[in-house]
């Protein structure tokens, strides 16, 4: 976190850097580890708390954590600097990704989902290519990203059930992961291309969470949903997890790389979540892997390494 309270002084801020080093491709694979995991979480808790209700209080929840985490290392949360509407836009983009994603998880399996989420990459680089200068798309950026697309069209429809879990993966579920994708791009994009870039990334996060969290609450009963079903102590411990190692560590910690990293190369890498993902699918909730499911896989790991090769000078 002291990362986070440096970066809350804009003269502290480094220049981004051209590819990932081996710290940030650290950071990322443990990432990835917890946003995969943190999916099958999602799901199970689905069970016994309505899931925009469910997002809503992850997201108030996740607030109350970084709020005492911004006061122990001296980021100030509220200040007057001109970042209202970025911030706004942004937080908006939030409810809106969680909104789509968890009924989302509810219509379809977790392995769809956490691979159909992980298409935020392509909104990324292709706006990056517009709006962030230096973060170009390439040849072989093009090319690993519509390798990486091809493998999640593979997903997609080869239609695996949930042998352990219920029933297989739905179009309108899928289509709320994909919505859900898109707007975590267009967070991403409103995080590199405003002022946002240069405000500590813990306060960023606080916003998103503190704006989503009522937003999200109150959405749930007008959308009609029952609210808290029988929630048991695994539900209880599965929006545990969430509040912790999602909202808490990487939430904050995909913020501050936006601010050192190329976005589009930050997102791709996060690519590899779906790869954690299904497997979690597979050994926690018993889904099916098939083999569209495992080609799929393969090419987006093929894609991956295209977009995130080092460049040759």
């Amino acid at each position: 976190m002291a990362k986070a309270a440096e970066a809350a002084n804009p003269g502290s801020q480094t220049a981004i850097k051209p590819s990932l080093d081996l710290f940030a491709i650290a950071v990322l694979a443990s990432m990835c580890v917890c946003l995969a995991v943190g999916q099958v979480a999602i799901k199970v808790a689905n069970e016994g708390i309505s899931p925009v209700l469910q997002a809503g209080l992850r997201s108030l929840a996740g607030a109350l954590l970084l709020g005492v985490v911004a006061r122990l290392s001296g980021v100030r949360l509220f200040a007057r600097d001109g970042i209202f509407w970025p911030a706004l836009l942004t937080s908006l983009f939030f409810a809106a990704e969680f909104g789509f994603l968890y009924p989302g998880l509810k219509l379809t399996t977790a392995s769809h989902a956490v691979i159909l989420l992980y298409t935020a990459p392509f909104v990324v680089a292709a706006g990056a290519h517009v709006l962030i200068p230096g973060d170009r798309l390439t040849a072989a950026k093009v090319a690993g990203l519509v390798l990486a697309m091809t493998g999640v069209a593979l997903v997609v429809l080869g239609k695996e059930t949930a042998a352990g879990a219920g029933s297989g993966p739905t179009l309108a579920g899928d289509i709320l992961c994909l919505a859900g994708a898109f707007a975590w791009g267009g967070l991403t994009l409103t995080i590199r291309a405003t002022r946002l870039a240069t405000v500590a990334p813990l306060r960023i996060t606080f916003i998103q969470l503190a704006v989503s969290g009522p937003l999200l609450c109150a959405l749930s009963p007008l959308l009609g949903e029952p609210g808290f079903v029988a929630p048991s102590g695994l539900t209880w411990a599965a929006f545990g997890f969430t509040v912790i190692f999602v909202a808490g560590y990487v939430f904050t910690t995909t913020t501050w790389l936006f601010t050192r990293y190329p976005a589009s190369r930050v997102m791709a890498f996060l690519l590899l979540t779906p790869v954690f993902g299904v497997v979690a699918a597979h050994l926690l909730l018993g889904e099916v892997l098939g083999p569209n499911l495992l080609a799929g896989l393969a090419l987006v790991l093929a894609g991956l390494w295209l977009v995130n090769r080092p460049t040759r000078r």
